[in-house]
């Protein structure tokens, strides 16, 4: 995260500390959604100007993380890795759902479709994790469950958005993946649902020992409560549960005085590490404040634990920033 990327965290989380006190109720329950940029004094001319500008540099620009193939396909690249991974593919889905770019959108969906998801065997229905766009092989087959979380979101979001009938049919594709997920118990090669079902949390892959720990930032309440909402699975209440688990867990990952949460847990919170890799705030945990901030925003129900948070997390990195800059 740069020094800019660091600000805007900063401000996000400064817009959940000032309404300290007052009473939040979340933007889907009152459909009037927070303009942080704006609780700051920016402009709405100067906010679509910027969310513009960075739109070009990463969709269109020299720079750019995503490649289009062919007339209806593209995909979103690991520059540093020089791959492409589900998380990346599906978060680069979630900013075209949010932002209407629907030809994006349905671009990397095929691309994903095609080059990364398992349509039999034991993985049926997830997706390879890593992939070299070149060679088109995939670097390995197995799942990182954040990806899965992503893509199942980011269609339940386009099926409401533009229907099913406009040449995907979103919610099927949904249900495709979310159906096979609940058919893993890990009978088959160990592959198992991404949901650690007795903890009833994301796991950290679906498969062998990695589906009894977890990684933090995998923990989106809000996703869940969107999955409640729109998957009509049968599941309903399941999702609201692990929405209402995961809150609980980011209480005790999130517990130190500074708010920060080391990379990977166990279901419990305690901090995950391996002889290679000790505990601490790195990688993925810079997603969890974000993470944490839309629930917040959306949905509001942890709202008091949240703004605590937010002025933990907020005081240690506003010292940290500040003495760099």
């Amino acid at each position: 995260m740069n020094r800019k990327e660091l600000l805007l965290l900063l401000m996000v989380l400064f817009f959940m500390k000032v309404v300290m006190g007052q009473q939040y109720r979340g933007a889907y329950y009152t459909h009037v959604y927070p303009n942080v940029l704006r609780e700051v004094g920016y402009s709405q001319t100067e906010i679509d100007a910027k969310i513009s500008l960075v739109y070009h540099q990463l969709f269109e620009g020299s720079n750019k993380v995503y490649f289009e193939v062919g007339d209806s396909m593209a995909y979103v690249s690991d520059l540093k890795n020089h791959d492409a991974r589900s998380e990346g593919l599906s978060y680069g889905m979630m900013i075209a759902v949010q932002l209407g770019k629907k030809n994006v959108f349905d671009r990397i969906w095929r691309w994903s479709k095609k080059y990364l998801q398992h349509q039999s065997g034991p993985r049926k229905g997830y997706f390879a994790w890593s992939i070299n766009p070149k060679t088109m092989k995939q670097n390995s087959p197995g799942t990182a469950s954040d990806g899965e979380l992503y893509f199942i979101t980011d269609l339940l979001f386009a099926s409401n958005k533009w229907g099913n009938t406009t040449g995907i049919d979103y919610y099927k594709e949904a249900r495709f993946i979310l159906d096979n997920m609940w058919k893993k118990d890990g009978t088959k090669d160990g592959i198992f649902n991404i949901i650690n079902i007795e903890h009833k949390q994301i796991c950290f892959t679906p498969e062998g020992r990695n589906y009894n720990y977890t990684d933090p930032s995998y923990q989106l309440p809000a996703f869940y409560e969107v999955w409640a909402l729109y998957a009509n699975d049968g599941h309903q209440q399941f999702y609201k549960d692990c929405a209402d688990t995961a809150r609980a867990f980011l209480h005790r990952a999130c517990a130190a005085p500074t708010g920060l949460n080391t990379d990977l847990t166990y279901f419990s919170g305690q901090a995950f590490g391996t002889t290679w890799l000790k505990p601490a705030f790195r990688y993925d945990s810079w997603r969890v404040p974000m993470n944490i901030a839309m629930d917040y925003n959306w949905f509001g129900v942890d709202d008091i634990w949240q703004r605590n948070y937010a002025g933990r997390i907020q005081s240690f990195l506003s010292l940290k920033a500040f003495i760099h800059l």
